[in-house]
């Protein structure tokens, strides 16, 4: 498939915000279990920085859309359709992490009332998002739960690192307690991606030349795509890319995203206040950057049934 760059982005900042959302409710569920004091301003800012990711994801989407004034017909679909269910759920994310935010600003009572309604709202986008891709069969790299178990581990990883980083500077008593998260949700995260990328390498096509074209004999041999210039079928389900870009790619995001803000993490956690906080900032910048290297390569190591006919060039 041919990766849209809206959409990584908007799967990537979104991941991000709703990831730190979910450790800024535990981190509110734990100390008041165990009495840790935690600045308020710790949740105001982890919020508004959730707030301002997700709503620059959902900014970044429009720029996917032809029409993007009928956007809002979206949900329409809601009953069957996973992208309109997504198209719910994000907003009432965003609102109710603006709102836990103004909560913690103004001294509200109920504020984790509210955020595991965010929280639950967090797990509903991350399934939402994943289940677009993860239902369509006919792209078996995609066709799997390992797709559903990425989107949530990436997404908490990056989110957790971020939260760590924001500990660092306004709240660094606790980053003896976010760091090893971090550290633990980058190498799941890891692992499973590991994982979906030894499934796919192994995966046979279901679809022929001779499917493809519907000639059955077994001699079929391709000269064509079937067009003579650039047409949707050519543009949009392929990326165009060498497989030595696609390796690239793969070991790239493989060092960036887990390896680099595993070691930085760790690092940062037993760091002094200053250094600690230019270690973990740096971690979620270095491990965002590998995300998107990431996300890219989930959309362009799909491939299409259609192209067994259409990438090739004559």
């Amino acid at each position: 498939m041919r990766p849209a760059f809206s959409v990584v982005l908007l799967t990537t900042l979104c991941g991000a915000a709703q990831g730190q959302l979910l450790m800024l409710v535990l981190i509110e569920a734990l100390a008041r279990a165990t009495g840790i004091t935690v600045p308020p301003m710790f949740y105001v800012v982890g919020a508004g920085i959730s707030v301002v990711l997700g709503a620059l994801g959902l900014l970044a989407s429009f720029f996917h859309l032809g029409h993007p004034e009928r956007a809002w017909r979206a949900i329409a679909m809601w009953r069957t359709s996973w992208l309109s269910r997504e198209c719910i759920a994000l907003p009432l994310f965003l609102a109710l992490a603006f709102a836990y935010g103004v909560a913690h600003w103004v001294g509200f009572g109920g504020t984790l009332a509210i955020g595991v309604l965010g929280a639950l709202a967090s797990i509903a986008l991350f399934v939402c998002t994943a289940m677009i891709y993860a239902c369509l069969r006919f792209l078996q790299e995609w066709a799997s739960p390992l797709t559903i178990v990425n989107f949530v581990l990436l997404g908490c990883a990056s989110g957790c690192t971020l939260a760590t980083a924001c500990a660092a500077w306004l709240a660094p008593d606790i980053v003896i307690l976010l760091a090893p998260c971090a550290c633990v949700l980058t190498l799941a995260g890891c692992a499973t991606r590991i994982a979906s990328l030894v499934r796919n390498a192994r995966l046979k096509p279901k679809s022929t030349v001779q499917s493809a074209t519907g000639i059955r004999n077994a001699k079929v041999e391709q000269k064509s795509r079937g067009f003579t210039a650039s047409a949707f079928n050519t543009r949009e389900f392929f990326h165009g890319q060498t497989d030595g870009t696609l390796r690239m790619v793969k070991f790239g995001f493989l060092i960036t995203a887990f390896a680099v803000p595993f070691v930085l993490t760790g690092a940062g956690a037993i760091a002094q206040t200053s250094t600690a906080a230019v270690a973990l900032g740096a971690a979620f910048v270095i491990q965002y950057a590998g995300l998107v290297a990431e996300r890219w390569f989930f959309f362009a190591d799909a491939r299409h049934p259609q192209n067994i006919y259409y990438q090739r060039a004559s």
